[in-house]
């Protein structure tokens, strides 16, 4: 692995799977997500454009964190370099089970 780590992450965004790479994540100080800051993005010059790499460029354009539920996170992988990002239609009729999302239990003594 290089000095400095990049994360691919996979999840699912309304309807669709989104990948990105990042050179860094964290647990959030916000309960129940992930913090990721530093996307990577591949060479703007190539010829031939992606339109879903280009849209996920335009959208996290001038992002320096996103914040990322737990729920929605399919996969993070630590990677040797970085690769063209995806936002691809989710198909299938399989989907998540749903989870309640509960607070950690206080304690009152």
């Amino acid at each position: 692995m290089s000095s400095k780590s990049i994360y691919r992450v996979v999840f699912h965004n309304q309807g669709e799977v989104w990948e990105l790479y990042a050179r860094d994540i964290f647990q959030s100080d916000l309960w129940g997500f992930i913090e990721v800051e530093t996307f990577v993005f591949e060479d703007q010059s190539k010829v031939v454009v992606d339109p879903g790499a280009e849209k996920l460029r335009r959208t996290f354009e001038g992002v320096s964190r996103s914040y990322i539920p737990y729920s929605a996170i399919v996969r993070i992988d630590e990677v040797d370099r970085g690769g063209a990002v995806k936002a691809v239609k989710a198909e299938g009729n399989v989907a998540e089970f749903p989870r309640p999302m509960a607070w950690p239990p206080r304690d009152d003594s």
